[in-house]
């Protein structure tokens, strides 16, 4: 593919601040699914299938249509400011900048995080395969490949990501046509409409409390949005990607979800009096159903895939900072660019990750810790997002008369659905999601919001 121009260096530094525009639809795709991954639904399916009554596949359908109302605004303000800021520089224009500052420092909470548990998913699953080794050797092996990759290049990491989720989709075909099979020839275990209707009683609260859960698994596909600035063809295209990205997502997690289901030898019931059972859920419903084979192949199958979903997460986070880094709400020295490629952001954000990582690797109860505080930040900076998108289009009317339903409408009912994801959180992620914004509000005011912004291309 020939490469583009590169963005024009700021003016006044005398630096390269500039990133390389080298990233295609498909490359969006690749990095917001592998962040998400295909089979993301695999270690939270016991406990939605639990929440939920047995009604896990409708979970994900009403998810689905929940988290479309944040893709669409980004795919609102992508337009307005095709940056690598993602959100915060969405919000600078939407709200101006302090709230700027804020959705961009929420967002970082999660885009270094979330890496660390994908992380430590990779080391675990590493450690099942080959007891010998600790999973935090596996765990800081997988930080150390992956940022190389990253180091290398955004466009490389992107072929090698490629492959990466090729892999997964294999599996995931694979264990399509083996659950299938199965089913033709034995039948299912539930009901054929179970996973929408529940396997004993519908319940609409319960399915609505299951999806505070599963909008969880969506979180990554908003990553495209980073690389703004390094994709050819336009702000239109990385649009698309967000939304095409998020509805094969969600195709993805509504069809494995509902094989499973079927194939699943326990009642939600059971499940749902036997939490210990629900982490395995998956893979039990698996192995007794199909084989011991198919637990191995999902396995190893999550293991890879969730070091590549850090690879784009610890991407996408790096872009986080060189986008703050450029407008000096971080340090300047993030902006720095070799070859296109934020290596300082990169270094940066690998560091952060692995000691989180690493941290949590060994400890018998750090992935509960990780796990419980990775989601209020990317919340937080969504809901802002929301606002964004009626800031800029209906309060300032920057471009023309507002249309109600898609610069109000929306925005303020995902808005609404976000804050009462937020509401449904743990004690321990509210209170850590409340420090972090806290710290945010010290270091803004130091600052100050007035202060003029680096010049744009």
């Amino acid at each position: 593919m020939a490469e583009e121009p590169q963005v024009a260096a700021r003016e006044g530094h005398g630096e390269h601040t500039d990133l390389r525009r080298s990233l295609g639809f498909r490359d969006l795709v690749v990095y917001g699914l592998l962040f998400i991954a295909p089979m993301a639904p695999v270690g939270v399916f016991g406990t939605l299938d639990a929440k939920s009554h047995g009604a896990v596949a409708l979970v994900y359908v009403v998810a689905t249509v929940a988290m479309a109302f944040t893709a669409f605004s980004y795919a609102q303000m992508v337009r307005v400011a095709p940056q690598a800021g993602s959100v915060f520089a969405y919000a600078r224009k939407g709200l101006g900048e302090g709230p700027g500052f804020v959705a961009g420092w929420m967002a970082l909470l999660d885009y270094m995080l979330i890496p660390a548990v994908a992380y430590l998913f990779a080391g675990i699953a590493m450690e099942a395969l080959v007891p010998e080794v600790d999973r935090w050797v596996w765990t800081g092996i997988a930080v150390v490949i992956t940022t190389l990759l990253n180091l290398w290049g955004v466009r490389a990491a992107a072929r090698v990501g490629f492959a990466v989720l090729a892999m997964e989709i294999v599996v995931l075909l694979v264990f399509v046509v083996s659950a299938v099979v199965v089913l033709v020839r034995d039948g299912a275990r539930r009901d054929w409409w179970s996973p929408l209707t529940g396997d004993v009683s519908f319940s609409t609260a319960a399915v609505i409390g299951a999806v505070s859960v599963a909008v969880l698994s969506y979180l990554g596909f908003d990553a495209i949005a980073s690389f703004a600035e390094e994709v050819t063809g336009g702000s239109a295209k990385v649009a698309r990607a967000v939304l095409f990205c998020l509805v094969l997502a969600g195709a993805l997690f509504v069809a494995q979800t509902w094989l499973v289901a079927l194939l699943e030898p326990v009642s939600s019931a059971e499940l749902a009096a036997d939490p210990v059972k629900q982490g395995s859920a998956f893979y039990d419903a698996v192995e007794v159903s199909v084989g011991s084979w198919l637990h191995d192949l999902v396995a190893v199958s999550k293991a890879i895939g969730a070091a590549f979903a850090a690879l784009a997460g610890q991407a996408a986070g790096s872009r986080l900072l060189f986008a703050m880094g450029r407008d000096r709400r971080l340090p300047h020295v993030l902006a720095r660019t070799d070859s296109g490629v934020p290596r300082v952001a990169l270094l940066v954000a690998a560091t952060v990750t692995m000691v989180a990582a690493l941290w949590a690797a060994r400890r018998d109860d750090g992935l509960d810790h990780l796990v419980s505080v990775v989601d209020v930040g990317a919340l937080t900076a969504f809901v802002l997002l929301h606002a964004s998108v009626v800031g800029w289009f209906a309060v300032q009317r920057a471009e023309g008369p507002p249309h109600w339903l898609k610069h109000v409408v929306m925005p303020v009912v995902g808005a609404a659905i976000l804050i009462a994801v937020i509401v449904e959180a743990s004690v321990a992620a509210q209170v850590v999601g409340v420090v972090w914004l806290g710290i945010g509000f010290v270091v803004l005011a130091v600052q100050g919001t007035t202060r003029a912004p680096a010049a744009r291309p």
